[in-house]
C-alpha cells in the first residue's frame, strides 16, 4: 500500500509540471505572434465634447472647461453627476504626464474640498490667476487652487505643480448651453 502511495505522489507532480511546461508553451507562443506595441501610450485620451455639452445645459452653475492649453495636455476623464450635487470632473494628464483635474460641485465646501482633493489643507495663502483669486491647498497626495463663487465650488487639483494648476486655472472658460 505504501508503494502505491508513493507512486501515486510522484504521478501527480509529474502530471503537474507536465501541465506548467504546455501552459508555458502556450504563453510563449501567444505572446510571440500577438502583436503588442510597447512604445504606445497606454493613455487613451477622452472626447469630452458631449459631456461638456450635457453639463453646461444641466447644471446650475457656468461649467468650466480649459481652452487654448496648447500642446502635451491630454483629457483623460470626464464625468458630470446630477445626482451628486452636481459634479462635474474633467481630468488631464499635462505635458509632463502629471495629473491636472476641473472639480466643480455645488456640494457644502467643507465636505468637498477634503474629499476631492484627499486630504490636502488650506495654507492660508491665495493666489492670482488670470484676475481671479485662488485659495491654495496643499496635501499629501494632490495640490489645488480653490474657488467658491455663490454655490458652486471649483477645484483645479493633481499631482501637478502649482504653475501647471495655474495654467489650467487660466485656461477655464464657461460657455452656458
Amino acid at each position: 500500500m505504501v508503494g502505491v502511495a508513493g507512486t501515486r505522489g510522484k504521478q501527480t507532480v509529474r502530471g503537474m509540471i507536465k501541465s506548467m511546461a504546455v501552459i508555458l508553451a502556450a504563453a510563449g507562443v501567444m505572446y510571440l505572434f500577438i502583436p503588442h506595441d510597447e512604445s504606445a501610450d497606454p493613455v487613451k485620451a477622452v472626447d469630452y465634447r458631449i459631456e461638456l455639452l450635457t453639463a453646461q445645459r444641466a447644471a446650475p452653475y457656468p461649467v468650466l472647461a480649459p481652452e487654448g492649453l496648447g500642446e502635451g495636455w491630454k483629457a483623460t476623464t470626464v464625468s458630470y453627476k446630477r445626482e451628486k450635487n452636481d459634479a462635474w470632473q474633467l481630468g488631464f494628464l499635462d505635458p509632463d504626464t502629471q495629473y491636472v483635474a476641473i472639480h466643480q460641485s455645488t456640494e457644502d465646501p467643507k465636505k468637498y474640498i477634503p474629499r476631492v482633493t484627499q486630504q490636502a489643507a488650506d495654507t492660508g495663502k491665495t493666489q492670482t490667476v488670470a484676475g481671479g483669486t485662488w485659495q491654495r491647498w496643499e496635501g499629501p497626495k494632490y495640490d489645488a487652487l480653490v474657488r467658491t463663487d455663490g454655490k458652486v465650488t471649483t477645484l483645479v487639483t493633481g499631482t501637478a505643480s502649482f504653475d501647471r494648476l495655474a495654467q489650467m486655472a487660466a485656461a477655464l472658460q464657461s460657455k452656458k448651453a
